[in-house]
Formats: structure tokens, C-alpha cells, sequence
């Protein structure tokens, strides 16, 4: 595999002798760009890892042992990784592998131990965040003062920046359009993965006194990560793919029923990087080909996520903005005791609640739970998106912003691509078509255990005497419904119609 373009264009000395791989969200030792390519170039090559303060001070802080559990995912997925790149040596016959850890902010540390090592190049996998883009600059300017070489390349995507565009040469908006132009780019190369136990003989050795700092070092307790089914690591990654290349064919149908197995609970890998993105869509393509329905279903879902990149790259103003300006002209609501309601799965339609308990309890939401809950926040509630957003950001195991910006602005009707305003989910509904026997529902709202089926999607609408046999007090055992949802779809239409048709169209 031959490497792509350097956003780097530096000179190497003409003795250049070792490297420095800064691995970020690509948490794995197989199939790995910028590993790939250090080692493939360099006899010498240092792997670190920084628990960057920028971002783990800013997570909430609600005591002196802070919990977090993607920052307890992380920590044992770094663990993992050290062990893997220990093992890739010694199977090469090197001394070498192991991973180098510091705890402080990203940039001193990083050109530090540049320094320290006396590497000529920094390499690193690609990000598209633009706090991170910002950050690798700044890392790479510092970096080249001292004669440092930085190169970035594409990993945690399949397709990225510039590589898909309309005729026109420009971005595309519209999602259909952008995944035929996707298809027909993802050939065979980009689905190859890179080599890297090829050259691991090429792993240095760690510095002397180098060790893992352990979670509590880092100023985190645990959590009941390890008590969800989410292994944590490489081998994690690889526990759930086995476990879903079989489920595979009946991804299309199973995916949007919350109650059942139907997805491959991959997210977080993905996220972190423990698992290669080229691996998925590889098994992915080779079913589609042969007609797997549920195949090119999760296929399409990764050029979802591609698309939400390239979207975030070209456009990183949606970060706080609508990708369509003119609904940033939208006035929400600020309705405190909704928006309290919604946080704490109190607004009395159970779908919506069952839904924020999950996030709440394990890190994690259904996709189709999570459009429904987006809905509900925007309109049924009128609260603007970015509450959600962050929202989301503060409790998500898998949070992605490129996602899950995507995400929220197309439930809001304000992205790109997006759900027309006057498309509103109803939450009744949506529960009788997805958890049609409450089984979802009764798993995360105990309280509705002895609800029968035909009212467990909306128990306000029950009678006194039916209320009474399955003993539930509305208001007090399980609340009222907060909003009614026709008189709150009918404010949301007249919300966005306030917008002249030339202002939206």
C-alpha cells in the first residue's frame, strides 16, 4: 500500500533514524496509517499516548474521584494496546513495542518527548474535530521550530475531506447523492488494510522508568463500565464483530427495534479507534456484493458516518451553528421544567424515558431512540438542539461530534440532508411500532412492569379502573405527560413557518 500525501511537506534530515507515533482515537496496533508508515520508514519507532487535561478537566467534576466512562474505556483500552504493541515486537523478534503515556496537555507533552527522544518526525492519524485541527496545528507549528517533521494521514475514515465531491467540485449536502459517489470511490485499495506487523521489528524499546499510570493516578474512580456488555479494547472490538457478522443479514430489519439484537454495538469502538474502520466496511462490502440486504444497510451507515465527517471538515461552523443559517433565526423555547423533565426521563411518554434512562444508566442509546428523543427535545418541546447536543456529549460512551452533531441537527429540521420541519415523530407511535410489547420499556421503567401492552405506550390515556388493577398512580408513581403532542406539533409548525418560504428554501 503506498502512502498517501503528506500534509506535511518537510524535509526529512538525510539521517533520519526514528519517529514518534501519537496515537489519539486509534487505540489499536493492526491496521494502522500513521503506525504503518513510521514504521515502514524509520528503523526506530517511539508510540505514546497523552490523557490530554484540555480535555478531561473540562468533564464534569463532582467530587475529588471524578467518574467517566469513557475515560475508564480509554484507560483500559490503552492498557491493551501497551500489551499488543509488547507482543508485536517480540513475535518480530525486537526488544521493542509498548506504549509511552503522559497526563498533561497535549502539545507541551507531545513536542517534550519529541525532544526527549530525538525523533525527526511525529506521525499521527488524521482528526476532524475543530478544536483537534487546531490543535495539530499548533503541535506541528511548535514541532517544526525545533526541526521536527509532522504528518498526518486518513485512518479513522473511509473516504475524507476532498475525496468525494459533486461535479461542481464542491462538498455535497444532500446524503444520497454523496453515498452513490461514495460506492463508487471505495474500491479495493481503500478497503486494504496496512500491514503493520510487517516492519514491527522496527519498534524501539521504552525509555527507562516509563509506566502506565493507573485510572485513580489520572483522578478517576471506576464505574460500572465493566458490568455493561461492553468490552473495553482491541480484543472488545473483535469479541462484538464476531458476535454480529452473523446478525449481519438481518440488520436491515432488526436495527430499529430497541427490544432486540439487531445492531452491532460497535459505536464506541469505532469512536475510540480499537477497531479499524477499513476491517468493517471490508466484511460489510463482501456481503453487499452478494446481494445481503443487511449488509449494504450497515454499509450505508458507515457512509453516514463519512458523510458527517466531510460535512464537519468543510462546514466546522455547525459545530455551534445550523448547517442552514436561516434556522438559526428559529426561537426555541428556554422552558427550564421541560427541559429538566426530558434530562431526567420524567415526560411522562415512556418510550422517551426508557430512552434517557439507558443513556443515563449505561452510556448508551439505540439510534432509533435517539432520533426520538431529539424530536421530542425539538419539537414537542421546543428546546433548541445544541442543549440536546451537549446533552448528549456529557453522557454518550460512543459520543461523536461529527455524528452527533449530524444527528441532532437532523432530527431539529436545521441540518443538512435534514428531516423537513413539518415531518414530527410521534412518541406514541413510535413506541407501538418499535417496542410494540413494551419490552423495551418495561427493562428501563420498572414502574410500568404491570401496564398491559395496549397502554404501556402511553399510560395517561388509561381509566381509573384500569389504572387501579395494575396499581400505578399517574403524577406520583410515573408523571403525567408533560406536553400534548398535537397542541405540540402544531407550535412547532407554526415555529418554523414564521420563516418566509424564501428565507427556507
Amino acid at each position: 500500500m503506498t502512502a498517501p500525501a503528506h500534509t506535511d511537506q518537510q524535509q526529512l534530515p538525510a539521517r533520519a533514524t526514528s519517529a514518534l507515533v501519537w496515537l489519539r482515537r486509534d487505540l489499536r496496533c493492526g491496521d494502522h496509517a500513521a503506525l504503518y508508515h513510521a514504521l515502514r520508514r524509520y528503523p526506530r519507532v517511539y508510540c505514546a499516548f497523552v490523557f490530554d487535561t484540555d480535555i478531561l478537566d473540562a468533564l464534569p467534576n463532582h467530587g475529588n474521584q471524578r467518574q467517566d466512562r469513557r475515560v475508564e474505556f480509554i484507560h483500559a483500552s490503552v492498557l491493551e494496546l501497551h500489551d499488543g504493541l509488547q507482543r508485536l515486537a517480540a513475535q518480530s523478534g525486537a526488544p521493542g513495542g509498548g506504549l509511552i503515556v503522559r497526563h498533561g496537555p497535549a502539545l507541551p507533552c507531545i513536542v517534550q518527548l519529541a525532544q526527549e527522544l530525538g525523533v525527526q518526525e511525529v506521525l499521527v492519524n488524521r482528526d476532524y474535530e475543530p478544536q483537534a485541527v487546531a490543535r495539530d496545528q499548533h503541535v506541528a507549528q511548535a514541532l517544526h521550530a525545533l526541526g521536527i517533521a509532522f504528518s498526518d494521514y486518513k485512518d479513522q475514515v473511509l473516504l475524507d475531506r476532498d475525496e468525494v465531491l459533486t461535479q461542481q467540485g464542491r462538498p455535497y449536502s444532500v446524503f444520497t447523492p454523496y453515498k452513490r459517489a461514495w460506492l463508487q470511490s471505495l474500491d479495493d485499495f481503500q478497503l486494504t488494510p496496512y500491514p503493520v506487523d510487517r516492519y514491527a521489528q522496527h519498534l524501539a524499546p521504552l525509555p527507562a522508568g516509563e509506566r502506565l499510570p493507573t485510572l485513580s493516578e489520572l483522578g478517576f474512580g471506576p464505574t460500572n463500565l465493566h458490568e455493561l456488555p461492553l468490552p473495553t479494547g482491541m480484543s472488545g472490538a473483535q469479541r462484538l464483530l464476531r458476535d454480529f457478522v452473523p446478525r449481519m443479514a438481518a440488520y436491515q430489519e432488526a436495527r430499529d427495534y430497541p427490544g432486540r439484537k439487531g445492531v452491532s454495538y460497535l459505536s464506541v469502538h469505532l469512536r475510540f479507534g480499537t477497531v479499524s474502520i477499513r476491517q468493517l466496511a471490508r466484511l460489510a462490502a463482501k456481503q453487499a456484493v452478494q446481494g445481503c440486504e443487511g449488509a449494504q444497510t450497515w454499509l450505508s451507515e458507515l457512509a453516514w458516518r463519512d458523510f458527517y465527517f466531510m460535512i464537519l471538515w468543510h462546514h466546522p461552523q455547525v459545530v455551534t451553528q445550523s448547517f442552514k443559517p436561516e434556522y438559526d433565526r428559529v426561537q426555541w423555547d428556554e422552558a427550564p421544567a421541560l427541559w429538566q423533565a426530558w434530562r431526567e426521563a420524567r415526560t411522562g411518554y415512556p418510550l422517551v424515558d426508557a430512552a434517557m434512562r439507558q443513556l443515563l444508566q449505561t452510556g448508551y442509546m439505540h439510534n432509533r431512540l435517539r432520533m426520538v428523543v431529539a424530536s421530542f427535545l425539538t419539537k414537542d418541546l421546543g428546546i433548541d438542539w445544541r442543549r440536546g447536543e451537549r446533552f448528549f456529549a456529557q453522557h454518550l460512551n460512543d459520543y461523536d461530534l461529527a455524528a452527533n452533531n449530524g444527528g441532532w441537527q437532523w432530527a431539529a429540521s436545521t441540518g443538512c440532508d435534514a428531516q423537513p420541519y413539518f415531518r414530527i415523530f410521534n412518541p406514541i407511535t413510535q413506541s407501538q411500532r418499535f417496542d410494540p410489547d413494551g419490552g423495551f420499556i418495561r427493562r428501563y421503567l420498572p414502574e410500568l412492569a404491570r401496564v398491559p401492552d395496549a397502554h404501556i405506550h402511553f399510560p395517561a390515556a388509561m381509566k381509573p379502573a384500569t389504572l387501579a388493577a395494575c396499581g400505578l398512580r399517574l403524577g406520583v408513581d410515573y408523571p403525567l405527560p408533560v406536553v400534548d403532542h398535537a397542541r405540540a406539533r402544531q407550535r412547532t409548525l407554526m415555529r418554523f413557518s414564521i420563516l418566509s418560504e424564501s428565507e427556507i428554501s
